[in-house]
């Protein structure tokens, strides 16, 4: 548990020892490491590739990355439940890659075609997939946190085993909503894992310009709620939090907060300039704590991959989203006499 906001975030990996220990403890098999690495490897490719897509004026409106945040969707993924709800923000590509979403379908969602999730009508911002539980990302800073709520007391009064995981920001932190999500879960015992990625800027200003005091997850305190803060830069890290979590929210026990630390590499939006920070500390945080590449240290001094297989993998992801890109550019646009469809219930 940390209380930092990233400003002393561990820049060495740790030794080999210490991470080999974690994964024992953890009873990681090296299948489940070699397929966080894998995941982290298809978000960061999905991500630098719809940069490219948009800026060659073929993505409708805007869109948020999470290139640098990989770790933070690939650790919840491996430990929770794939039939486990979902409840996404608006920088959630990688939250729907890593519960397995099918990228071919997911490409063409993005890029506004019938063939898509939402035969169009979602975009980059508002995927779902009811089908997987997936209840779909949310374009309304902190809108996704009140329906946790209401999610999380379905479950509960249906006595389902599933939780609900609700993931949003640093910003969305300091709606007013989030509170009365909070005192409602708490109050009600309700099964539902609260998740703050605290990316450092909310959207044009550093967290801790906007939040009296840090951790935010040490304001669960108020409601009687565990919560913990970790490095969300380290996918093993990661992993143990979470597991911690949904084990303690899904045995009943109500629900849970955990606050991530990690750090987002592009712009809020495509409209954000990023003149709020200097391109020296986007660097720095590129070169020292890059979540894929820690992890790859790690793999490769354990023994788990050699240099040969790792770029294998990693080409293989790539490949994944260039075909996905093929299948979407070819799907035909959604037909304009079907604009009324798919919209309302």
């Amino acid at each position: 548990m940390s209380d930092d906001n990233g400003k002393g975030a561990e820049k060495d990996i740790g030794s080999r020892e210490q991470f080999e220990e974690m994964v024992k403890r953890l009873e990681l098999s090296d299948n489940s490491l070699i397929g966080l690495y894998r995941t982290m490897c298809t978000i960061r490719h999905f991500e630098y590739m719809a940069d490219k897509l948009y800026a060659a004026g073929k993505v409708h409106g805007t869109m948020h990355l999470s290139a640098g945040q990989e770790a933070v969707a690939a650790g919840i993924s491996q430990a929770v439940r794939p039939d486990d709800y979902l409840i996404n923000h608006h920088r959630g590509h990688g939250h729907f890659i890593a519960k397995g979403a099918d990228i071919n379908m997911m490409m063409a969602e993005f890029l506004g075609k019938d063939t898509g999730y939402n035969h169009g009508r979602g975009g980059s911002m508002h995927i779902a997939d009811f089908q997987s539980n997936n209840l779909g990302a949310n374009g309304i800073v902190g809108g996704g946190i009140p329906q946790a709520v209401g999610v999380g007391l379905a479950l509960k009064m249906q006595k389902r085993k599933e939780i609900c995981i609700c993931i949003f920001g640093d910003g969305a932190a300091n709606e007013g909503v989030f509170h009365e999500a909070m005192n409602m879960a708490a109050l009600w015992n309700l099964p539902v894992l609260y998740i703050c990625e605290n990316n450092k800027y909310g959207m044009s200003m550093d967290v801790e310009h906007a939040v009296a005091k840090l951790p935010i997850a040490q304001r669960a305190d108020a409601y009687g709620i565990p919560w913990a803060c970790v490095d969300g830069n380290d996918v093993v890290e990661v992993y143990e939090a979470m597991k911690t979590a949904a084990d303690h929210v899904r045995a009943g026990k109500g629900p849970y907060f955990v606050e991530t630390i990690t750090y987002r590499y592009f712009g809020h939006s495509k409209s954000d300039r990023n003149l709020y920070r200097s391109k020296e500390e986007i660097e720095d945080w590129k070169r020292n704590r890059d979540p894929i590449m820690r992890f790859t240290k790690h793999l490769l001094q354990s023994e788990i991959l050699d240099e040969g297989q790792a770029q294998e993998i990693d080409t293989q992801a790539e490949q994944v989203i260039v075909k996905a890109v093929e299948y979407a550019e070819a799907s035909p646009e959604p037909d304009i006499s079907t604009l009324m469809e798919y919209v309302y219930a």
